[in-house]
């Protein structure tokens, strides 16, 4: 359940642009289905690019959508998990199953907003406009632009405008959200993962009541943007 919140807090909006983006699902393994917004994950290896950690479990608030999708035609070469050495560089030969052409989603034209309470906020924008490590979101390819940081204030509210933002499973009952299962952190080492249930809603909503959430009124183009806080 998510606790409300009971006292504005301050925090930065900071607003990123992908050309292209894409966030593979890992729960439907030999199928390359996308999901529609970046896993909390990503957006926290993202930050820690950014900072040189390791991670940065830190919380955070997440609206994102794209402009548009398609689909992409690539080439695989599955590497050998048992530590074996094929003389293809540790690739796995074609006649067991190696190279193999899949179609790969995409996002154009991503845009993704986070919200970063302070103290962690303060910290977090001075390493974004100098980060340790090139900014990606999904694939090593795939970089990501700051566009703009704001400093705002959160008010918690029982109402708001839900579109595009990232909610737990009781924050609302929008009819039109999905529930999407996302990795909130992965370890350094990528042996453990954590998961949680995410509802996203791939349409502009206006105003519902919500729950657990605060609003950012100052959010350019929109009125009292729902903002709910994740935990890793």
């Amino acid at each position: 359940m998510t606790t409300a919140p009971a006292e504005p807090l301050t925090a930065w909006r900071v607003q990123f642009h992908a050309p292209v983006a894409s966030f593979r699902d890992p729960l439907f393994p030999g199928v390359t289905r996308g999901l529609p917004v970046p896993p909390p994950s990503t957006v926290r290896g993202m930050l820690a690019a950014a900072t040189g950690a390791p991670a940065e479990p830190v919380v955070l608030g997440l609206a994102a959508w794209s402009e548009g999708a398609g689909l992409d035609t690539e080439t695989y070469h599955p590497i050998a998990a048992d530590g074996a050495r094929p003389a293809a560089g540790g690739r796995v030969p074609a006649v067991k199953g190696g190279m193999t052409i899949r179609d790969r989603p995409f996002l154009a034209h991503l845009h993704l907003t986070l919200w970063l309470p302070d103290p962690d906020g303060s910290r977090l924008t001075r390493a974004l406009r100098r980060p340790r490590w090139p900014l990606r979101l999904g694939r090593s390819q795939d970089l990501v632009h700051l566009t703009d940081m704001t400093r705002v204030l959160l008010e918690p509210t029982k109402k708001a405008s839900v579109d595009h933002a990232l909610a737990p499973l009781d924050g609302h009952r929008v009819g039109a959200a999905n529930v999407y299962r996302m990795a909130t952190t992965v370890s350094a080492d990528r042996l453990t993962t954590t998961w949680a249930d995410y509802l996203w809603c791939d349409e502009t909503t206006g105003r519902r009541p919500v729950h657990g959430a605060y609003r950012d009124s100052s959010c350019s183009g929109k009125e009292d943007q729902a903002v709910w806080l994740l935990r890793p």
